[in-house]
């Protein structure tokens, strides 16, 4: 998948905060910061996020797929949060059930049809454990933005390129 931005400076570890609103914020405003997003993205992930929940509770760690509509983005990219604790997220589907969520993937996409085909590849990821488990704990933000980049498919922009 091309023309989405991911690079290590997207991959933030060690969020921390109180409910998924805190860790939303936290990484929207890293996107607004470097450009990829509108002031309202923020509010609209959370707005989103609360309206249809986009927790999942897989295997190892619980990941959520945050995500809204393409006005608010300027550019296509994805951020990968590593929380430091868990934090509850609503499960995808349900009312009202939560699931500890420790992986954060936000996605930020210009056109509606890269944002499924991101779900659909991130869908992969979710279904290893293995993966799941490398990422939740490895060091190295190089080393995480490798990783997803390589299972992603992504023709990765480098920063300072």
């Amino acid at each position: 998948m091309s023309n989405v931005n991911f690079d290590e400076t997207l991959v933030l570890k060690n969020i921390e905060g109180e409910n998924s609103s805190d860790i939303l914020n936290y990484m929207a405003k890293n996107l607004y910061n470097k450009g990829f997003v509108k002031v309202s993205y923020a509010d609209a992930v959370i707005a989103r996020e609360k309206k249809f929940a986009t927790g999942l509770p897989t295997e190892g760690y619980g990941v959520a797929i945050p995500h809204t509509d393409i006005e608010h983005v300027n550019q296509s990219a994805i951020s990968v949060g590593i929380l430091k604790n868990p934090v509850d997220f609503g499960i995808m589907g349900e009312e009202t059930e939560k699931t500890p969520v420790k992986l954060v993937f936000m996605l930020a996409m210009h056109d509606s049809h890269s944002q499924l085909k991101m779900l659909q590849s991130l869908m992969g990821i979710f279904q290893d454990e293995e993966v799941l488990r490398y990422l939740a704990n490895e060091e190295s933000e190089v080393k995480i933005k490798e990783e997803v980049s390589k299972r992603l498919n992504l023709n990765h922009v480098k920063g300072g390129e």
